[in-house]
């Protein structure tokens, strides 16, 4: 042998030796990837909203005097419950009580004025008769019968006179009165006070229009709570009310409480150019559920648009870009990659019609370095 092909030779002795080492004594470092088993359950359609929506009281009220002027009485505080009807805000109203006391005299005397007018019409009326049968009897002259009949009717009508004088008191005393309520202000309905913007013996005043002002009292009725979400606008069109959905709270964290979408905005809010949401309310499907939540907590939505029970189903973070999925070989104790005919799906699940079977193992550290399609693999220990 030449001597300059002698190197050449122990370089390929030396690949051939180092081959040999690598298929015979394990040179391939297997990869430990983790691993979920393909099972049969229930896969969701799903929708959720893009920013946090809100619970919120079925009735709030934001209460001020339709008056202005100086709280004389200040009857509920912040916190408290109060029933329909209850008074919770007095404005100093003296002078329209006042007012009223008058229009209510001014009704008495109308009253009593009527009764005399008639009482008189009466008998003017009794005396026209008289005199229409002393005529008869031709024991009076017919001058005297005019006269008679002609003070019975201007009796009479004075009589009719002082009887609408009644009404006009009873409207004056109506008018007083109505002007004396609007110096009160009373709870529309049972609910909890919610904030009290003012003090005793403090100026209100209602708020010019078109400028808002902060309330006197703010009402909510908690015995009714629902949450309005914002739903993206591409997800709103398959959105339909009655649909089943489920709502989750940070303050309640580890818990899911059943509900019903109720309602859908007939338009899109442009919140920002880039996020066009469409408002969805959901309400508890148990009342009991919101007895212990405030109104004001953030809460998402999720809504099942459609779903499959009893169906092979895969991690959705299983599934590569490519539609396919890496699958544990524990004889070959390799990675082969799988293409799939998937179903429906969420980010939790998706429902696979072909490509893998329920009790196959499947890897969901795709992100992992080396992770890919013929490698060696081992499968990582459980998580505890």
């Amino acid at each position: 042998m030449p001597r300059q092909s002698r190197p050449l030779v122990f370089l390929l002795l030396a690949a051939g030796a180092a081959l040999t080492a690598y298929v015979f004594l394990g040179g391939e470092k297997p990869v430990e990837v983790t691993v979920r088993t393909v099972d049969k359950g229930r896969v969701e359609a799903t929708v959720t909203n893009t920013r946090a929506g809100t619970v919120k009281a079925c009735r709030r009220a934001r209460l001020s005097p339709t008056t202005g002027g100086q709280i004389a009485r200040l009857l509920a505080q912040e916190g408290d419950q109060v029933r329909k009807g209850q008074i919770l805000l007095e404005l100093w109203n003296d002078d329209l009580a006042a007012q009223v006391t008058l229009a209510e005299s001014e009704l008495l005397t109308a009253r009593a004025n009527a009764t005399s007018a008639c009482l008189i019409a009466e008998e003017a009326s009794r005396e026209a008769e008289r005199q229409s049968r002393l005529h008869e009897s031709q024991l009076t002259s017919e001058e005297n019968v005019d006269k008679a009949r002609t003070n019975a009717r201007a009796k009479k009508a004075a009589c009719e006179a002082a009887r609408a004088g009644i009404q006009v008191s009873q409207a004056r005393l109506a008018v007083a009165r109505a002007t004396l309520a609007r110096t009160v202000l009373r709870a529309p309905f049972d609910g909890t006070i919610a904030e009290i913007n003012g003090e005793l013996a403090e100026y209100v005043t209602p708020s010019p229009i078109g400028v808002a002002t902060p309330p006197a009292v703010d009402l909510i009725d908690d015995s009714c709570l629902y949450v309005s979400a914002p739903m993206d606008e591409v997800d709103a069109p398959a959105i339909e009310p009655l649909m089943t959905a489920r709502i989750t709270l940070d303050a309640f964290p580890g818990r899911t409480f059943p509900a019903l979408v109720q309602r859908i905005a007939p338009y899109v809010l442009e919140v920002e150019k880039q996020a066009r949401t469409v408002d969805v309310e959901a309400v508890f499907a148990d009342p009991a559920d919101f007895a212990n939540m405030l109104p004001g907590y953030s809460a998402d939505v999720t809504i099942i648009l459609d779903y499959r029970d009893d169906v092979p189903r895969v991690p959705t973070e299983a599934i590569m870009e490519n539609g396919r999925v890496l699958v544990f070989n524990p004889a070959a104790k390799r990675l082969e990659a799988r293409a799939l005919k998937t179903g429906l799906s969420n980010w939790a699940y998706t429902e696979v019609l072909s490509g893998v079977q329920a009790g196959e193992q499947v890897v969901v550290s795709i992100d992992q370095e080396g992770v890919r399609n013929g490698v060696a693999a081992t499968v990582a220990p459980p998580q505890p």
